[in-house]
């Protein structure tokens, strides 16, 4: 009978021991401090880098945070829905609300970051004066980019937009005055963009500034035409609706607009991407 209960009172010690030791590996750090611990999906650059350098300012705040790569604009949010990652920052408000309509995804914008303004390059014309009659103009397959393209160009005078269009949903079909008779294909992979760019002879490629920097590409310097810094196209911190609050990932945004952090994007980037602080 002694020996039981010796097997019994040895049994719960293991027990509240093992339940003592997970607590601290799961929630806090060396000196007692809660330490929280959130995965945020991004694009490599410039979403991932940034993410990078805020990591130490996070951990001063008691937060870990884990950086997962992506290098398309569909899995992030897929992930995010599917509870793969706590938040992800890779798109624009126009593209946020484009996928929670087209896929019912129950998200929240937990606040803007920086601006990528939006370029369109050609390898052989050197200005807009040399864009010749019937040139391809080669854009993404994300119609949410479509108005913002296109918008671009009629400010350009390259084409005009149908007036009783709102510029931010434009497409190809609203094109009213069309003078150089220009030509759209708008079924490309926005990361296959810059490969078209080096492939493809005078054609004009509208690339989104992320993949035109993996591609060495300046976005001040090369461009023809390059978005200003009124853009409504703010990147964003996304979080499933029921995270609206989670302190850790507002924290998360807080850092990211800090003085530090702008910082570091206008000094990194040279305009190529632009801070915003609400």
């Amino acid at each position: 009978m002694k020996k039981i209960w010796s097997i019994l009172i040895f049994t719960a010690l293991a027990l509240v021991l093992a339940a003592c030791g997970s607590s601290d590996e799961e929630g806090s750090s060396e000196d007692g401090e809660d330490q929280s611990e959130i995965t945020v999906g991004a694009s490599s650059t410039p979403h991932a880098e940034i993410l990078q350098e805020a990591q130490p300012l996070l951990e001063e705040e008691g937060i870990t945070l884990n950086v997962e790569e992506y290098q398309d604009y569909v899995l992030p949010n897929r992930d995010l829905e599917e509870g793969e990652i706590d938040a992800n920052y890779f798109q624009h408000i126009p593209y946020l609300e484009d996928q929670q309509e087209q896929n019912g995804y129950d998200f929240a914008n937990l606040g803007g970051v920086h601006i990528e303004p939006m370029g369109i390059y050609s390898k052989d014309f050197e200005s807009l004066d040399d864009v010749q009659e019937g040139t391809t103009v080669l854009m993404s397959n994300s119609t949410a980019d479509h108005g913002r393209i296109l918008s671009l160009m009629e400010e350009e005078g390259l084409i005009t937009l149908d007036e009783d269009v709102e510029k931010v949903e434009a497409t190809v079909d609203d094109i009213a005055e069309n003078p150089k008779n220009l030509e759209f294909d708008a079924g490309i992979d926005a990361a296959l963009l810059p490969e078209n760019y080096e492939r493809e002879d005078n054609v004009l490629v509208a690339i989104n500034t992320n993949y035109a920097i993996e591609a060495d590409l300046n976005p001040s310097e090369d461009a023809l035409i390059l978005e200003g810094s009124d853009s409504p196209y703010v990147n964003v911190i996304a979080a499933n609706s029921e995270d609206e609050d989670n302190e850790a990932l507002n924290t998360l945004v807080e850092v990211l607009r800090s003085e530090e952090i702008q910082s570091f994007i206008e000094e990194e980037y040279e305009g190529a991407v632009v801070p915003v602080d609400e």
